[in-house]
């Protein structure tokens, strides 16, 4: 499991960036991570780069899902902080969705026992002198 500590803002662009690139449809990436770590940071440098000319990025807190088409496939981008029961993943689509799309969910916490084995986990957490720690798994 690669850990990649000290990283400042531009550190987890940089690695968000960089692991776009290994990314295959369908794929599920949870970021886990408390209130402020960087989870929409991360999410952000992620999207931009597999579509480069998507320039707003917003954050799917009140949407929930924002969607985007890239040359890798299409790729959701999921915010569930919002949710409060696990039966509405499925209301959303969000379990199909994991067998033909990208799915990069922020909170999947959320998902409970919807919660794919087949994923790739991101923790992020804040260090105390605030810069960020990402465990990749």
């Amino acid at each position: 499991m690669p850990v990649y500590d000290n990283l400042t803002e531009k550190d987890v662009i940089a690695l968000a960036k960089t692991l776009a690139h290994s990314i295959k449809c369908p794929s599920v990436i949870c970021l886990w991570g408390d209130l402020g770590a960087g989870k929409t940071t991360f999410s952000r440098a992620f999207i931009r780069q597999l579509s480069p000319s998507t320039q707003d990025v917003p954050s799917p807190t009140f949407t929930i899902i924002q969607d985007y088409t890239t040359p890798v496939g299409d790729l959701w981008h999921c915010d569930l902080y919002r949710l409060t029961h696990e039966e509405e993943v499925e209301e959303l689509g969000l379990v199909e969705a994991f067998y033909d799309k990208i799915c990069l969910i922020e909170w999947p916490e959320r998902l409970g026992g919807y919660l794919p084995r087949n994923r790739v986990d991101i923790k992020i957490t804040i260090n105390t002198d605030l810069t960020r720690r990402i465990e990749v798994s």
